[in-house]
């Protein structure tokens, strides 16, 4: 299993070089194809009023620094500039793609959401995972310390299946289990993430397993968030949760947290 077609997005925010620096590591990594997707946010922090320029000055832009990047990694890279310029059509160019390079949105932007917009919109619809960049920090190494987030749920086993890639080349992968209250449940939960590192092991990965016990008042991310600080992991691996309520989607509680709080990188599926 490899991926050999990733898809990154590309917009006018600051964080646009840093996401795209990761994608082509990615690329080298994978030896896969890279797609530049060009699609700038509805209120980007660069507005034309500020230096004169007009959305296609940016786009120009956007799209050299794209080229010249792939050129000084020695990589090929394809640019995508849609026509229109809108989520459904960002998720049938992203159907075409075995990962998805996205970034988290920005503290401070306007259009900062983490419950909805591009990411979410994509990361339900496109029946692909998603690599989610911080919108701060610096990110030196790439994916070679891995946390997996691990309740026995179908998204979390979709999420490590669409992660096995990027887990049989890291050097560590631990499964991290919330603990429950005590019970059957618990006890059920601990076996089948037993019964997940049993069959990682199948696929060349060795994988350690802890289980941490959820402290009261305190959020599943946050804790998620404080072992994989501890272990120095540099992505972490979750399954992406949302429901209907009132025919619009919402994201689940610890979702939307990890979207909100992220640190370091983060692969979601759903």
């Amino acid at each position: 299993m490899c991926y050999k077609t990733l898809l990154v997005h590309l917009d006018d925010s600051p964080r646009c070089e840093a996401r795209q620096a990761y994608a082509l590591d990615l690329a080298e990594r994978f030896d896969a194809h890279l797609i530049g997707l060009y699609l700038p946010m509805p209120h980007a922090r660069a507005p034309a009023a500020r230096n004169g320029s007009v959305p296609e000055h940016r786009r120009e832009h956007t799209h050299a620094q794209f080229l010249e990047a792939g050129a000084r990694a020695g990589r090929m890279v394809e640019w995508r500039a849609l026509q229109p310029g809108d989520t459904p059509s960002a998720t049938l160019h992203a159907r075409h793609a075995d990962l998805l390079v996205l970034g988290q949105g920005e503290h401070g932007n306007a259009a900062f959401d983490p419950t909805s917009g591009l990411v979410v919109d994509l990361l339900m619809t496109a029946a692909r995972p998603a690599v989610v960049i911080p919108h701060a920090g610096s990110f030196p190494t790439l994916a070679r310390n891995i946390l997996i987030a691990w309740d026995g749920s179908r998204a979390a086993a979709r999420a490590a299946s669409d992660a096995l890639p990027l887990l049989q080349r890291a050097d560590c992968v631990s499964i991290e289990m919330i603990a429950a209250r005590p019970g059957t449940a618990r006890v059920r939960a601990a076996t089948e993430a037993e019964d997940a590192a049993a069959w990682l092991d199948l696929h060349d990965v060795g994988a350690s397993f802890h289980e941490c016990a959820r402290e009261p008042g305190v959020k599943t991310a946050a804790t998620l968030l404080d072992r994989a600080s501890a272990l120095h992991a540099d992505m972490i691996v979750a399954g992406a949760y949302a429901h209907l309520r009132n025919f619009e989607r919402v994201l689940g509680g610890v979702t939307h947290n990890l979207l909100e709080t992220m640190t370091i990188p983060l692969l979601m599926s759903h």
